[in-house]
């Protein structure tokens, strides 16, 4: 199974952002153009806005890096989501499960 076909539901709306492989131009364009609406957020008052309340961010880092899970759980948090960071070299694939497995126990 490839990562675009997990990503995108049947409906051909995107579900995680694994991969931009396999994505198509229409579906790419859109994340471009709701990347760019965002781009003032941080200028505001109050820089969060509810995109994704009620949503939870998986975060799964492969290597130790503080300023690249800040920034990114910072993101998260600035479109109302949920975080939950994930180093992998501490989660259960050092014992053998799979990192799709992991994820799945996470849905």
């Amino acid at each position: 199974m490839s990562g675009a076909s997990l990503q995108v539901d049947e409906r051909g709306r995107l579900r995680h952002f694994l991969t931009v492989e396999g994505l198509g131009r229409e579906l790419l364009t859109e994340i471009l153009d709701t990347a760019e609406s965002f781009a003032g957020v941080t200028e505001q008052t109050v820089k969060k806005v509810p995109l994704l309340r009620g949503k939870t961010i998986v975060n799964l880092f492969f290597e130790a890096s503080t300023r690249t899970r800040t920034t990114f759980e910072l993101a998260a948090k600035r479109l109302s989501a949920d975080v939950l960071n994930i180093n992998v070299s501490a989660s259960a694939t050092t014992k053998g499960e799979t990192l799709l497995d992991t994820l799945r126990n996470l849905e």
